[in-house]
């Protein structure tokens, strides 16, 4: 396995890993399956190459079984800040350290950027699992969101965790 950037010309298979995510766990993402499902291989691409934004990929051969992305904030009050979004790993493939990999490489992508002190994350504040590997990885929660998502009549709170470095 080798965890490297993902990059615009890894965008069908970024797509179709993503399109599973929503799906397998719509409660770990922001955007729905039903918003995303259409877009274009172009639009996906794109999401790759903004600047600032870094995501980073477990690939087995082509074959893509995990995603993280780390975008900087742009403004000159907030560059100090990174943040993490997007963590998904196959459900298939979990339980073999990959998320574990691709924080790692995240939080050395951050440390190496310009003015970055710290690196924020949401998380669903039911995943222990996610909660125990970030935590493991020196973030701690600084607050919860009551009702951060809702998903049909079902609503989810997210912990807001936050690494120093």
């Amino acid at each position: 396995m080798e965890i490297r950037q993902v990059t615009a010309a890894d965008a069908e298979v970024y797509r179709d890993l993503r399109l599973e995510g929503l799906q397998t766990n719509p409660e770990a993402f922001g955007a729905s399956f039903e918003e995303e499902k259409d877009l274009s291989i172009e639009s996906f691409a794109s999401r790759l190459e903004g600047q600032g934004t870094f995501t980073f990929g477990a690939f087995d051969q082509e074959d893509l079984l995990g995603v993280a992305t780390l975008v900087q904030a742009n403004k000159m009050k907030l560059k100090h800040k990174a943040s993490i979004f997007a963590v998904y790993v196959s459900s298939k493939k979990r339980g073999l350290g990959i998320g574990k990999q691709l924080m790692v490489e995240i939080i050395n992508q951050a440390k190496s950027l310009v003015d970055v002190e710290q690196i924020n994350l949401t998380v669903v504040s039911s995943n222990e699992s996610a909660k125990g590997l970030y935590k493991s990885l020196g973030f701690h929660v600084f607050g919860t969101e009551r009702n951060a998502l809702k998903i049909g009549q079902q609503y989810f709170d997210e912990d807001y965790m936050v690494l120093y470095f």
